[in-house]
Parts: structure tokens; sequence; C-alpha cells
């Protein structure tokens, strides 16, 4: 297929910053092979890489998807693109997703758009990971964006607390909010968010070990070793981190 043939598809947006996030879309959308297993990410970037998915699949690219929110399911049903459950997947070859903060390490904070869960999981599956967004979430120290974590909703005040002393034992301090407050936003797994806002994560790989150890935890915003490369959109182009 020409790219023309396809391209002219794709959403059009008009601002800077969107125009860049679809070119940076569109790089990692250049590793996608017919044949290929897709985990499916989900905030304002990765909607770009499914919208571009959906084009080149209704011009012939075969592939099989995983998607992370019920928002991502609903827009590839609406592009056609096929989709799968990831327990009669297994392994995916590549998962293109957005994020929230990055390091130059390629750790991450995700679950601002509340989808950590479904994210984690479906990055854990897949033997490589793209993350793209603009440039704005590449940082010296991760923690200026407030790190999710989701809990069941059973005596959640409770696992809050929990939450607060583990931060306090790993050099972490910081406000912990519920997610909407009394009206308190609810997972697609049906799980409530509280984000702790730090301002800087200490000693990252222990609290992310720390946090999975608090009962009523089910999930945290810290992907740690599951990005394998980056593209990031930049007001003058494109800059990518690892090896695509």
């Amino acid at each position: 297929m020409s790219d023309t043939d396809w391209q002219a598809k794709l959403l059009a947006p008009t601002d800077p910053v969107e125009v860049m996030k679809q070119k940076a879309a569109l790089r990692a959308l250049e590793q996608v092979k017919s044949g290929m297993k897709l985990g499916l990410g989900t905030g304002s970037t990765a909607r770009y890489f499914v919208d571009g998915l959906g084009a080149k699949v209704a011009h012939g690219l075969q592939v099989i998807c995983v998607p992370t929110s019920e928002a991502t399911r609903a827009q590839a049903e609406s592009l056609n693109i096929p989709l799968a459950e990831l327990g009669d997947l297994q392994r995916l070859d590549l998962t293109v997703d957005g994020a929230d903060e990055m390091d130059a390490h390629l750790r991450l904070v995700k679950g601002g758009g509340g989808a950590l869960l479904r994210e984690k999981i479906v990055a854990a599956a897949s033997n490589a990971m793209i993350v793209i967004a603009d440039d704005s979430k590449l940082v010296d120290n991760l923690g200026a964006f407030a790190l999710p974590v989701e809990v069941n909703m059973f005596a959640h005040q409770a696992t809050a607390q929990a939450i607060a002393d583990v931060l306090h034992q790993t050099g972490n301090a910081g406000d912990i909010t519920l997610r909407g407050g009394a009206d308190a936003f609810v997972t697609d797994g049906g799980h409530y968010i509280y984000d702790c806002d730090l301002g800087r994560v200490n000693n990252i790989e222990q609290l992310a070990s720390a946090l999975l150890n608090v009962p009523g935890v089910v999930e945290h915003g810290l992907f740690l070793g599951y990005a394998t490369a980056a593209v990031l959109a930049g007001s003058d182009g494109l800059q990518e981190v690892g090896k695509l």
C-alpha cells in the first residue's frame, strides 16, 4: 500500500503538540509488521497509534491486538482492528503505550488515565514495549506527576494508611489523595486509585516492591523494566530513547 492510501484516513490534528504526538505514534507504527500480536495502550498519544493501526488494517495489515482499557477497546472496535483476550494469546510481540513520566533509564510512571493495572499486565506479557509521548514527559527524576496506586475498595482508607507507612519507610513523603474524592473514580477493574504526590520518587525499586506487599494494593504506576524504547515528540522533531 502507498503511504497516501492509508494516511488519508488518519485523524488530522492542528495543534502543534498534537501533530508531533501523532508523528511519534506513526514512528512507532513503522515497527509493526503483519502477523504481529500487539498490546494497544491508552491515552492521548496512544489514540493516534490505534488510529494509524486501524488505517493500515483497512489496507491489509494483519495483526491481532489486546486493548489495555475499555476506551481503547471501543476505539479499536470502531476501526475493525482484530482483538483477542490476552489469556488466549499468552505472549505479545509488542506493546505501544504512553507514559505520564519517563526517565533516561526508561522507568515510567503511568496511570493518570486510570488504566494502569491492565496496562501493566499487557506490558509484562510483551517482548518489547515502545513508549510514545511528548518530550515534556522525559524527566530527570520521577515524581512530579503523582504516583497512582490502585487499591481494592474494601477498607481502602486502611490501605491508604498502610501506603503512607511504606512511603515513610522508603524515604518518600507527600499527600495521598483518593482520586475523585467523595465521587471516587472507579477503574475498569472495579478498584479505587490513590494518587501519591511525592515531588520526587526516592528508592524507586524498593518502593515498587514494598507497595505490592501492602494488603489491598492491587498495582501501582511504577513501570520498571518494561519499556525497551521510546519515541518522544518535541517542537523541533522526534527524540528516540533505547532501540526501536
